[in-house]
């Protein structure tokens, strides 16, 4: 088991690779059983070979999407502490250390890098990415109710725990998104880490879709928050489905009713019986999910029970 294994994905990142490796292995020399990992997604240029020769250990993940590089990573790779960065130079290395004892000192499950703290808005030359950023990070934290100051960076450190019980469903960029979802929801100790961000250097591209990988990342919530709390999806849901059959009701068939004393509307009366129908089945629908959903967190902290088991037998051993 690695003492702390950085993790770096990559694909297409010949310019960068060798700095950051180089930096990461440069700023980690004081943390003995520290490791590099550098995971290749299919890169069309020659950034596994730049990788090793700089002295990290490079492997290999064949399904396209960041999403599956880092479900790759976190089931092939043990350690008591794991550092996710970039491979594109703009994440300052010499956070490292400090994000590595917060896990390791203090037990925090995610150590999230800042960079809307700090230089992002002013490095950062896409202004829809700024604009998405704040977006992204306003309706977590509503919704949430949490207080991640950067929902979308990639620059993160873990705990033995958060890595062995989180479920990789994402195969894209989102992946950043259900990984702050999901340590909220579990009720995980989550810190932020103002750090400096430098945007990519002159000639490297970046890999993100701003409006493809937007509308996935928006979708990726709305899609959690049903799963985590159905509850309130499905209620939220049904009341405005049975608004929408009240006011059907009040005004194409009672008020006509009340004037005339009959029913001229009587495709309007079916069409609101069977929204009233599709609410009230909504309504239970959620009730059932939330009390499966309630089920599912306390089989969660057992989960949780098992990899502290597990780190403390490597520990030992």
């Amino acid at each position: 088991m690695d003492k702390l294994a950085i993790l770096i994905p990559a694909y297409n990142e010949s310019q960068t690779i060798v700095k950051v490796v180089n930096d990461v292995l440069k700023v980690t020399e004081n943390i003995p059983g520290s490791v590099v990992y550098v995971y290749d997604n299919n890169s069309k240029d020659n950034t596994a070979e730049l990788a090793a020769s700089a002295g990290a250990v490079v492997r290999h993940e064949y399904a396209q999407g960041k999403g599956a590089v880092i479900r790759r990573m976190f089931r092939e790779i043990d350690a008591e502490a794991y550092i996710m960065i970039d491979a594109d130079d703009t994440y300052p290395v010499q956070a490292i250390p400090d994000m590595y004892r917060k896990v390791v000192d203090k037990k925090v499950d995610m150590v999230v890098g800042d960079r809307l703290s700090s230089t992002y808005f002013e490095e950062n030359t896409r202004p829809f990415h700024n604009t998405g950023n704040t977006l992204v990070r306003g309706l977590i934290n509503t919704l949430f109710k949490t207080n991640i100051k950067d929902i979308l960076t990639g620059y993160r450190a873990f705990s033995y725990q958060f890595v062995k019980t989180f479920p990789v469903l994402s195969r894209g960029f989102e992946i950043e998104t259900e990984m702050s979802i999901h340590a909220t929801e579990f009720k995980m100790l989550v810190e932020n880490q103002v750090i400096e961000y430098r945007d990519r250097p002159e000639g490297s591209e970046s890999k993100l879709d701003t409006y493809g990988d937007g509308l996935r990342v928006l979708k990726t919530v709305v899609n959690l928050y049903r799963i985590y709390h159905p509850f309130a999806f499905f209620g939220i849901s049904a009341g405005i489905v049975s608004l929408i059959s009240l006011l059907l009701f009040a005004f194409r068939v009672f008020v006509p009713y009340y004037h005339t004393g009959r029913v001229d509307n009587m495709p309007t009366l079916v069409v609101t019986m069977i929204l009233f129908s599709v609410a009230v089945t909504a309504f239970f629908a959620g009730a059932i999910l939330n009390a499966i959903q309630s089920s599912n967190k306390r089989n969660f902290e057992l989960n949780l029970i098992n990899a502290n088991e597990k780190i403390k037998k490597y520990s030992n051993e």
